[in-house]
């Protein structure tokens, strides 16, 4: 499968997305430069985390706005995968590509940590080599994690299952203790409408080998490329 990594002005987790897809998990990965307005051949785009644009106005607000972002959006529309990760989920919030916010921390603290997700979703294109209920270990790192959304839009992710992953103990429980971040919900990760948009705070690149402290972070990228592969 062929992944396209976007890369802004105060990315820094592209190295770390393309060392798990094209190291690890031995995939055809390309870096696209904000500027790049082409995505021909791509199975999926990753928006990866970072400080776009160091974070001026609001996390993602001015990333919004790069000459890539609307050729994702006509990736997106096409039907083909996006995955926006941290820095990237809040830029696909931005965009309209997925509802709601990402709002500074509750506690105001710059949290870098590993944290347990319960998986609320297993038969996504991003989640279907997970189990109903399994537990993954994934870490963190942002200031601006904190998801928030009118009650409406909660209740329709609810409602549709597009909330993918919620922060939670290592036994399953929701929790407000294992919540990092104060987002609605215990909210981690979420789908758009159609499904094959993708956003979450955790960082599944930084959880892609044993020497890292786990590889439970590969089960959103086996996911992916199944998916991709039995669409084909």
């Amino acid at each position: 499968m062929k992944f396209g990594i976007v890369t802004f002005p105060g990315t820094w987790s592209d190295g770390d997305c393309y060392y798990s897809l094209g190291n690890i998990l031995e995939q055809d990965v390309r870096y696209i430069w904000h500027k790049d307005t082409d995505l021909s051949g791509l199975d999926c785009v990753v928006l990866p985390g970072g400080f776009s644009y160091g974070d001026y106005l609001r996390a993602g607000a001015i990333a919004r706005f790069s000459a890539v972002m609307p050729a994702v959006e006509r990736f997106a529309a096409g039907g083909k995968l996006v995955i926006g990760i941290c820095n990237g989920f809040q830029i696909l919030c931005e965009a309209g590509l997925l509802p709601g916010a990402l709002m500074t921390n509750s506690h105001l603290q710059y949290r870098c940590q590993w944290t347990n997700l319960k998986v609320e979703n297993h038969n996504s294109p991003f989640t279907n080599q997970s189990t109903a209920g399994q537990v993954i270990k994934v870490p963190i790192s942002h200031h601006g994690g904190n998801y928030y959304a009118d009650e409406r839009t909660l209740e329709d992710l609810e409602k549709n299952n597009r909330v993918l992953f919620r922060y939670c103990e290592s036994n399953g429980e929701i929790s407000a203790g294992s919540n990092p971040n104060g987002s609605m919900h215990n909210i981690a990760g979420i789908i758009n409408a159609r499904g094959n948009v993708m956003g979450m705070m955790p960082h599944p690149e930084r959880a892609c080998e044993p020497l890292l402290g786990g590889s439970d972070g590969n089960i959103i990228w086996k996911s992916i490329i199944r998916y991709l592969t039995n669409k084909v």
